[in-house]
Parts: structure tokens; sequence; C-alpha cells
């Protein structure tokens, strides 16, 4: 007698996580097949425009429902037919005539008729006077269309047609999806990736901070926005009625970014995570005379990994004072920031992250840091254990805390611990934002311990401002100890050494006899 049949178990259905993270590998998987794209560097931009404008459709089909509903006339933001809407679906293109769509200054439309392609259309929305308009052109001033394949194209959009951001649930987990994607993006970029922060960091340099609504927050050396995205999260927690989220969305969060690549990942990023027209300016912040920056470019708080190690030409160094130019981004960008900080009513406060070598810096450095330690209070520097940063680089990093409420008295340190049973963090082992769980703890209600320490101002003035201080309380190690004390260590540990071999030897040698 045949045996019956089990009935097939019920499919389980997929997580919104999980299905959206299939659905973007697909996409991916499929961008590998296409010739005319290399590596991460160069499918990540092509995914995140063409999410760009599908999450722009949904967000304006969603618009304009509301406003037939109330009766309101309704001005589109990108018009028809560029729309995703008009363009998106096999029917309208060939493979090949697609491709020319996407990217030709005359090209057949879908509608039939002659005129620019998408991607100089979305330029031109540059020079709109709409906010939102000048946002889209300036994200596509720096895009290209690198596929070749129309078939392969097609299958992509049909995978975005997939995604549905007019579900708050979609967006917030694609929003943490794309996050890891950026982190990728940086594993994939080298030396290129210098404006990823850790989150960890990230996470503890707002929560130190505090912005409240109402506040303006700028990063000045923006990136992708990790510094952006975590501080406009924090602000919308604050957010109870209409007046504060219209202040959320129009008046709290800005930056800055000069790399065309970053930028375009910036405003998608901070899209995604619910800031609908982000305010985010393309070039150097360091182009300006800095003399010259009064009131209304100050603001309340500033985040920021501004990039180090790097050169500026001579014309921006010009901005600044005749006897603190220097060719260091850092310090220039130290400098940019002190002078951004409002005064008044409410004194600004910023947290800075900077390489070991301006604490011990010299010459132009310290003639920067007896500024700030003159005119700003710098409360706190908090010392970052080792490999926080890596694989990218190895150099000691430090994050300055200070603001405008006065002169410094004397400086806090904090030294976060390396973690527990190794020397380092490493790019397979990163940290995490429990590392800072401690600090985050002493941080308003300080006493000195066994990672915290205070300097007195006048004591740090003595010798030429220099702020690389180790921890006086930490158990001392001998490679940190004065070339003399060293010297005699090891001849101490050698003469013992000599001893303990001696009295083996006489062991041996009486139970030989």
């Amino acid at each position: 007698m045949a045996k019956a049949k089990k009935p097939k178990a019920p499919a389980v259905p997929l997580t919104t996580a999980q299905r959206l993270g299939s659905l973007l590998k697909s996409a991916r998987d499929i961008m590998r097949k296409d010739r005319g794209l290399n590596g991460d560097l160069d499918r990540l931009p092509m995914l995140t425009w063409l999410m760009f404008l599908k999450f722009l459709d949904d967000h304006e089909q969603a618009e304009e429902t509301d406003a037939k509903l109330a009766k309101r006339k309704y001005r589109p933001t990108i018009d028809a037919p560029y729309r995703w809407r008009d363009w998106a679906l096999k029917d309208n293109f060939a493979g090949d005539t697609l491709i020319k769509f996407l990217s030709l200054e005359d090209t057949p439309l879908p509608n039939g008729e002659q005129g620019p392609g998408l991607i100089p259309y979305m330029r031109t929305l540059a020079d709109s006077s709409d906010p939102k308009r000048q946002v889209i052109g300036r994200v596509f001033a720096g895009v290209l269309n690198r596929m070749e394949s129309g078939t392969l194209f097609w299958d992509i959009v049909d995978k975005v047609n997939g995604i549905h951001f007019d579900s708050t649930d979609e967006i917030h987990t694609l929003g943490h999806l794309y996050e890891s994607m950026l982190k990728e993006m940086r594993d994939a970029a080298g030396d290129s990736g210098e404006f990823y922060t850790p989150r960890a960091v990230v996470q503890f340099m707002v929560t130190a901070l505090d912005p409240r609504l109402g506040e303006t927050v700028l990063d000045p050396a923006c990136g992708t926005g990790g510094f952006l995205v975590e501080a406009f999260t924090h602000l919308e927690k604050q957010a109870k009625k209409t007046e504060d989220f219209a202040t959320l969305q129009q008046r709290s969060v800005f930056g800055q970014e000069a790399k065309p690549l970053p930028f375009m990942l910036c405003q998608m990023n901070l899209l995604l995570h619910g800031l609908n027209a982000p305010q985010i300016t393309k070039g150097n912040s360091l182009a300006v005379k800095i003399s010259e920056l009064g009131d209304a470019e100050r603001v309340d708080v500033i985040l920021t990994n501004p990039p180090f190690g790097g050169e500026e030409e001579k014309g921006v160094q010009n901005g600044f004072p005749a006897d603190k130019q220097t060719s260091e981004t850092a310090l220039l960008f130290l400098q940019l920031i002190m002078r951004k900080l409002r005064k008044t009513p409410k004194p600004g406060r910023a947290a800075v992250v900077v390489p070991n070598g301006t604490l011990f810096g010299d010459g132009v450095c310290g003639r920067i840091k007896q500024e700030m330690l003159t005119n700003f209070n710098l409360h706190t520097i908090v010392r970052l254990p080792n490999g926080v940063f890596a694989p990218y680089t190895s150099i000691p990093t430090n994050i300055l805390f200070f603001d405008r409420s006065g002169p410094t008295s004397d400086v806090w340190y904090y030294e976060i611990p390396p973690p527990e049973g190794r020397k380092q963090y490493t790019k397979t082992a990163p940290m995490s934002f429990d590392a800072f769980s401690d600090c985050v703890a002493w941080w308003k209600n300080r006493a000195e311990n066994e990672r915290a320490w205070k300097v007195p101002v006048s004591e740090l003035m003595e010798t030429g401002c220099n702020l690389d201080r180790k921890n006086p309380n930490a158990k001392v190690d001998a490679e940190h100890l004065p070339p003399e004390q060293l010297v005699e260590s090891i001849l101490a540990k050698e003469a013992r050494i000599a001893a303990i071999m001696g009295e083996i030897k006489v062991l041996l040698t009486g139970g030989a006899q």
C-alpha cells in the first residue's frame, strides 16, 4: 500500500528585510553581467539614482492624491514624460532606445516627441527656483549611465519596481539596507573611502552633543551623510506637533560635500531616512574667506570627521589668517568649524574627529590650539583605541568636544579602552556603540577614574598647547617609559634571567653527580 504523501508545509512569508535584501542582491547580480560597470563603485551609484527616481515618483503620487482630495492644484516636481511611471515600463522602449533615452541631449521620448534624455533633463532642474527641483538637479549633475546593455537595464528597473516607497515599513528597512551597502562601498573604495565614519563613533558623538529640535546641525564634510542621518533621527524623536515637523524638515540639518559620488549618496541616504528635501551644498567648505563669515552662516551644532592628510591649494589657504595658513586639510577644517559656531544667544558646540598629530603639533597647529583654548571651551578630549578606522588608517584618532561658552579652564580626557582580550579593533571585529557605554554614563557626572583625568589649561599652555596627554591613572606600560628607564628595566630583567639560569645550572649539575 502506497504511503500517503505528507502535505507540504505552507511557505513562510518573507519579512520586509528579507524581501528587500533579496531584491537588492538580485539587482546587483544583474549589474555584474554588464561590461560597462566595474565593481561596486559603479554599481551602487547606478542603483542609487534609480531608487532615487522611483522614490520621488511614489512620494509624488501620494502627494498628488492628497491634493486631489483637498481640491488643491498640484505641480509635480518632475514633468512628464520623465517621471518614473512615464518611462519605467518595458512597453515604452526597446533596450537600445532606452539607453539613448537615458543620456542623449536629443532623443525620442516615451510620449513620441523629441527632446533631451532623462539625465540631461534632470540636470536642468538645478536652475529652478523650487528647492526640491534644485536638489534633484544637483544630484544628477554628477550622474552618468555606464550600463551598455538595455536588456540588463530593464531587468534592474523591474527589480526597483518591486520597492514600494509609499510604505513606511519598506522605507525604514531600506534605510538600514542602504547603510550596509554604503559600508560595503567603503570596503570596496580603499583609500577613496575617507568619507565613511564607523556608526558607533557617529552615534556616540550625537549622543554626547545631544542636538535639540530648533537647533541647526551642520557637517561641513558630510560624505555619505552618516552624521546628518544620525542627527536627523535624534531630532525626529523630539518632534510632536505639526510645527515641530516643519522645523525638522526645513531648518535643522545642513551639510556640504565636495566629491560628486558621496554628495549623491548623501542625498539618497537622507531621503530614505525621511528628510524630504536635504539641504546639502556641493563644493569645498574651505573655499571661503573665514574672516567674512557672519552670524547668518553660523550654526548651533557641528558634528564632523573632516578629511585629514590631504593638502589644499594656495587659493584655499589664502582664505585663512596669515599666521594660520597651512596645506593640511584637518587644520583648515578645525579653523572653519571654530568660526562657524554660533556665540549667541546660546553658545554653539562641536564634536570633531582629529588625528593624533593635531594634539601634539606645533607651529600653525599650536597657534590654532592656542586660539581654541583662549576663546573656546575645549572641555573634553576622547581618546579612541587603535583600529577604529581599520584597515584604512592606523593613525590614532581622538574626538575634540568644544563650545563657545568662554575660555577653557580645564580639559577632561577620557580614554576608550581597546576590546577585551585584544590590542585593537579590526575590519572584521569593528567597534560597537557598547564600547562607549561607560563614557556616556560618565559624561554628565564626571569624576577621575582609571579612564578619565583632568588637566588645567595653564599646564597645557606651558607646553606650547601640546594636548597629547597620556593617562596618568593607567597601568604603566614599559613601551611608554622614558628611554633611560626603559634601558634600566631591560637590564634588570636580563640580570634576573641570568640569575635564574645560573640557579638552574647548579641544580642540573648537582643532579648529575
